[in-house]
């Protein structure tokens, strides 16, 4: 499964200050930010965002477009925003997630006398089964 992305976006110099930041390959993931630093950090917020969205609801990724073929307007200009779609899960999306699983009646009686963390051993084996 990929999980690093890197879309062109366009960003806008805003008359009043600021700049203004879409991505042609996502429609309507657009932000904003005072500086260019803050601009393209809400810019990666924002693509993190919209990416997850597209993954929980089973919405294919959509390729990135050619950077040489875009042409913004006025005092705007393309740059390349790069995403890791694990990582920014990881540090924004750790809510928990009740599940309900199966193990055999004997299995559970040794795990329950040695105090076994149900939930932390099935993250672990989880981590390790999806290398991540």
């Amino acid at each position: 499964m990929k999980t690093k992305f890197v879309y062109p976006a366009i960003f806008d110099e805003e008359e009043v200050g600021g700049y203004s930041v879409s991505f042609p390959d996502l429609p309507g993931c657009i932000t904003e930010g005072d500086t260019i630093e803050e601009a393209f950090d809400m810019a990666r917020d924002a693509m993190g965002i919209y990416l997850s969205q597209m993954e929980a609801d089973c919405k294919g990724i959509p390729s990135a477009s050619n950077p040489a073929d875009l042409h913004p307007e006025g005092k705007g200009f393309v740059a390349m925003v790069d995403m890791d779609i694990l990582a920014y899960k990881q540090k924004h999306d750790n809510r928990a997630v009740k599940k309900t699983l199966s193990i055999p009646q004997w299995l559970n009686i040794m795990a329950e006398r040695e105090g076994v963390n149900f939930s932390n051993v099935l993250q672990k084996a989880l981590r390790e089964k999806l290398g991540v």
